[in-house]
């Protein structure tokens, strides 16, 4: 599958991104959210940051799956979802 990278502003907070494509005269709609998760949220500080981001993502909305896990800072991880119905024409078009 071919990957286009999309810039997005940086903004505070969770970002909720529609990204509508045509290809081949085919319209379909994508979804994604980018949130950000603070290391201080974690229940146990003193664990490994794997751990943290387990637990942080166990109490996720299920309509949503991680696409991408971004580069952490001191402060906090971003992570990308992407929601159902997207990851399902995502894994059409690699079938």
């Amino acid at each position: 599958m071919s990957h286009i990278a999309i810039p997005i502003p940086p903004l505070q907070g969770k970002q909720e991104i529609k990204v509508e494509v045509t290809i081949n005269g085919i319209k379909q709609n994508l979804f994604y959210r980018v949130e950000l998760f603070y290391w201080e949220d974690c229940t146990n500080p003193v664990a490994h940051r794997a751990d943290c981001i387990s637990e942080m993502l166990s109490h996720h909305d299920p309509e949503w799956t991680v696409y991408y896990i971004g580069a952490p800072t001191d402060e906090f991880v971003p992570i990308t979802f992407v929601k159902k119905e997207s990851r399902n024409l995502l894994r059409e078009a690699i079938a």
